[in-house]
């Protein structure tokens, strides 16, 4: 049973709207959460929806830009839906296409009457779908029936091979030459004499054979003996390259120097740079990723003159929007003629290092946005295409909610407790890095911070995140910041809880007046139970106001994995019944990409979370935010 059926325009004009009999629920949320969620987050490439208990079904009109949706309770099992809709769509578009023509339009304010023609579309739907169920098939119809009854008894006197030889059907074989031996060379054959020479031989044989056996087995003990009596020779030690002796332990040994600060063997004015020393008070902001100008204003102008000249287009080649250059006419554009263009496209985009299903849905969102478009010339077709594709990526890469940390550490300041962010993701992605990258952008902007090194498991984290606290603190004297530290490392060493060591961290800091806790954690694998159960805890016991996942922009595929099983993780192992999951991305080391950008792509489709900081080096002011425009311009060029 259906719950409703709605129809209305892209514009948010309800055409008609009609709720069956019994149904007394509220379907403004669903149709809301649908537009929200999939409409206007270019996620059309499947026409389904679930909304709770509810499950819904779209269709889209791209040419009136209206929008059918139909619902009912995802446990029904209605196979007329997809018939149903189908029919609707055409038999209403042609209506709706007749009140245009005749520009009677004063129609749209009120509700428009088509119960009646709804429930007549319905009916017959119900009625075919009912005549498609399958019976099932008599004896008569099986294949048993032709056989016959001798052909099924088995006889249990007869050799099974040769039943089968009967069954396979004959193959003449190819006769083989016979030789035919000279008259003159006689042929020897097997004799009584011959046989019994044959076998007194090879007893003869057997018996040396065993003599020769035990004369062997007999020098090998004496052998075995004669080597444990013998001494060993002893193991040689290896010279490693560059490994240093005896001689050399003098010169590295820096125990005596107890009353400097143990900054790897050298003072902390001396590893500070001058180039160091110009980045304080210079990078209190983000700075967006660079967009190459030049080359889109080249790209472009080469566009617009391909296009004004319709003969020139044949003869140039190459660039991802040249498979559209054969799709000239004025015909709407339909499935069947865009699937080798889209399939072209996912190539591309695979190519570019987007997950292969989330290309997959990409092209089918923007197939759906581009079937039923009447197109006339070439340049309307090629600009509306990259227009099409530009306004689904851009879409995808802006967030439904901007994080913006400075506004939210203010707030956390005037309630009189210190923001919280917690850091999680995968082996070797560069938390510890990209943690202290923020650190020192938050040291900036004059917040003071306290590290909590709550990786308890690798070894040298905390030796790591306290060299890095030396040098933000070397950077940010006290002076800057009122004569207290800017920075601290709240550390427990090795082995210790970690949810015990950030809930100690944010106490401290709530005493010391500390702005921002920034909690490390351990790198785990997406399929490590124990460890996402302990980073379940750690989140849920310690409620940190922002979650951000750590991420490499060199993965395709498994971007997507690590993601999904993360948030699972993070909601199936949590005791609260409103659980915590990633509410931001940290993309790491996005300069050794170059154009394969696909990466921040997954990411974002997958989750719908913002990407918050993107990565770029090694130094501390090496942090930008992410730039939507420049990321599709290197996407699709």
């Amino acid at each position: 049973m259906l719950d409703f059926f709605s129809i209305f325009s892209k514009g948010g004009i309800v055409l008609w709207c009609y709720t069956f009999q019994g149904v007394k629920a509220n379907f403004t949320e669903p149709i809301n959460a649908l537009i929200k969620t999939v409409l206007l987050q270019e996620r059309g490439g499947n026409s389904q929806f679930t909304h709770g208990p509810l499950q819904m079904q779209y269709k889209l009109d791209n040419e009136f830009e209206l929008v059918f949706v139909v619902g009912f309770q995802k446990v029904l099992t209605l196979l007329y839906v997809d018939k149903l809709i189908t029919d609707v769509h055409r038999d209403f578009r042609d209506r709706y296409r007749k009140k245009l023509l005749d520009s009677s339009l004063a129609w749209i304010t009120v509700n428009f009457n088509y119960d009646n023609q709804f429930s007549l579309l319905r009916s017959n739907a119900e009625v075919k779908e009912s005549n498609k169920v399958t019976t099932m098939r008599t004896f008569d119809k099986s294949g048993k029936s032709q056989k016959t009854i001798k052909s099924m008894t088995i006889d249990k006197n007869k050799d099974p091979k040769e039943v089968e030889t009967k069954k396979k059907p004959s193959t003449p074989k190819a006769k083989k030459p016979v030789e035919v031996a000279p008259a003159n060379i006689p042929v020897e054959g097997p004799t009584n004499g011959t046989t019994v020479a044959n076998n007194s031989t090879d007893m003869d044989q057997i018996a040396r054979n065993r003599e020769a056996m035990s004369k062997r087995m007999a020098t090998g003990k004496g052998a075995g003996k004669g080597k444990k009596t013998s001494q060993k020779k002893g193991k040689s030690a290896r010279i490693w390259e560059n490994g240093g002796n005896s001689k050399d332990a003098e010169a590295l040994d820096y125990s005596g120097l107890q009353n400097e600060p143990l900054t790897n063997g050298h003072g902390e004015e001396n590893n500070i740079t001058d180039e160091q020393r110009n980045w304080v008070n210079t990078s209190s902001n983000i700075q967006d990723l660079e967009i190459e100008e030049e080359e889109m204003i080249i790209e472009e102008e080469a566009e617009s003159k391909s296009d004004t000249n319709i003969c020139s287009y044949r003869k140039s080649s190459g660039g991802l929007f040249s498979m559209f250059r054969g799709l000239v006419g004025s015909k709407a554009l339909s499935k069947e003629a865009l699937q080798p263009v889209l399939d072209s496209m996912s190539d591309h985009l695979i190519g570019k290092n987007v997950a292969a299903d989330i290309a997959q849905k990409m092209c089918d969102s923007v197939s759906n946005k581009l079937e039923g478009k009447i197109l006339g010339t070439f340049s309307t077709i090629a600009s509306t295409v990259k227009q099409s594709l530009n306004e689904s990526l851009v879409q995808i890469l802006t967030p439904k909610r901007r994080v913006d940390i400075l506004r939210d550490v203010l707030e956390a300041q005037r309630a009189g407790k210190p923001y919280v962010i917690t850091f999680c993701g995968v082996n070797g992605v560069g938390k510890s890095t990209n943690l202290a990258k923020i650190c020192f952008w938050l040291m900036e902007n004059g917040f003071r911070v306290l590290i909590a090194a709550c990786d308890t498991f690798r070894a040298g984290a905390v030796e790591q995140l306290r060299t890095h606290k030396t040098r933000l603190h070397t950077l940010h004297p006290p002076s800057m910041h009122g004569g207290r530290d800017g920075v601290c490392l709240f550390e427990k060493g090795y082995g210790k809880d970690a949810a015990g060591i950030a809930m100690q961290a944010i106490n401290a800091a709530k005493e010391q007046r500390y702005d921002v806790v920034l909690v490390d954690t351990a790198g785990r694998m997406q399929d490590n139970e124990p460890l996402m159960r302990s980073l379940a805890k750690l989140i849920t016991v310690n409620t940190p106001d922002l979650v951000l996942f750590v991420g490499e922009a060199l993965v395709g595929n498994e971007a997507v994995d690590q993601l999904v099983k993360f948030n699972q993780a993070l909601a199936d192992y949590s005791n609260s019944e409103k659980p915590r999951t990633i509410d931001g991305i940290v993309l790491t080391k996005f300069d050794t990409i170059d154009d394969k950008v696909g990466a921040a792509i997954s990411m974002t489709y997958t989750t719908g979370q913002p990407i918050v900081f993107v990565g770029t080096g090694q130094s501390y002011p090496d942090l930008r935010s992410l730039n939507a425009k420049a990321v599709v311009h290197a996407l699709l060029k």
